[in-house]
């Protein structure tokens, strides 16, 4: 279904000063027309005001006020009629009713999809006031920060992983008509989007994984390739909700760690994996050093060492180097034989 926007029924102050109006005059015309002065009551004139009393408000259900960023889809007698767009005074057919499956709904920042009688049902007993849902959809830009959920990476580590999605609603007819609930829509497709996406990346980089689908091995990761893992999962949720007439503005990671059971475990592997890493470069400086003084020692002629004496000197050089501790020199007075 596509949506149509009303135009021209931006009259609702007129209206409303005419049905004012009218009912100065129906007032009037109750109250002389029931009074007799010398005859000159007026039966029909007192009926007519009182009718116009009895159903003069009813032009004033079609009076609807909107402000920016605000839409109101209407129906009539269940066909859809149009759709208000823009702030402003309108004045519609008084029998149009306005539809928005969702208003119910509320999206909040922990991601879960609530009621708002479930919500009344909690806030009233904590002392919380709760704005009664209306039937008027939001234009603006809107965040929705799902819960963390618990997915198995493409090597089968279990994960932890939230996003958050900011939104827009685009096309009223289709976020109204064509789905349900347009916002329980969205948060289930933004779960299941999550999940088919970081299945196909592991945390850290890891060897012989293709995440591309392309056949060869790369180094995308979850960790390391974060902004390419929020777009694939924006273009992911903007596939399946593009039927719902919203659009996906971003999404990003907002949490992602390794899952309790196997944080631990992973953690000591990254320690270790630093620390070899460390080691190494530890190594190459400490063979470098030895290489230098060596050579430095022959060049200038300081001292001639037989390849039993240089083998102990690199052996004492390396061991200062690449120690933990600071080493304790001890000094040798006398002879090196």
């Amino acid at each position: 279904m596509n949506e149509r926007i009303l135009k021209g029924s931006k009259t609702g102050m007129p209206v409303m000063l005419v049905t004012i109006a009218l009912y100065i005059l129906a007032l009037f015309a109750t109250i002389f027309g029931g009074i007799e002065v010398d005859g000159g009551g007026s039966p029909v004139l007192m009926i007519v005001g009182i009718v116009w009393l009895s159903l003069g408000w009813f032009p004033v259900c079609g009076l609807k006020v909107l402000k920016p960023q605000e839409a109101l889809v209407l129906t009539l007698f269940g066909k859809y009629v149009g759709t208000l767009k823009g702030d402003g005074f309108y004045f519609v057919n008084p029998f149009c009713t306005a539809v928005n499956p969702a208003a119910k709904t509320k999206l909040n920042q922990s991601g879960d999809v609530k009621s708002i009688s479930d919500v009344i049902g909690q806030g009233v007993a904590a002392g919380n006031s709760v704005e009664m849902a209306n039937k008027k959809l939001s234009l603006k830009i809107m965040t929705l920060n799902n819960n963390r959920q618990k997915i198995n990476d493409c090597l089968g580590n279990p994960i932890e992983i939230g996003i958050a999605v900011t939104w827009k609603i685009v096309d009223t007819a289709k976020a109204v008509f064509d789905v349900d609930n347009y916002k329980e829509f969205l948060s289930l497709q933004c779960d299941s989007a999550l999940r088919n996406i970081v299945r196909l990346y592991p945390y850290d980089v890891a060897p012989n994984v293709d995440t591309t689908g392309d056949g060869q091995a790369d180094d995308g990761s979850l960790r390391g390739s974060s902004e390419l893992v929020a777009a694939r999962i924006r273009d992911e949720i903007q596939n399946r909700v593009a039927e719902a007439g919203i659009e996906v503005v971003e999404a990003r990671i907002t949490n992602l760690s390794y899952a309790t059971e196997i944080a631990a475990v992973m953690l000591q592997r990254q320690q270790a994996s630093a620390i070899i890493d460390a080691r190494k470069m530890i190594v190459d400086g400490a063979v470098g050093m030895v290489e230098m003084a060596l050579s430095r020692l022959s060049e200038n002629n300081v001292v001639e060492l037989d390849d039993e004496r240089k083998a102990a000197m690199v052996s004492n050089l390396l061991v200062v180097l690449c120690g933990n501790h600071d080493a304790q020199p001890i000094v040798n007075s006398g002879s090196l034989y």
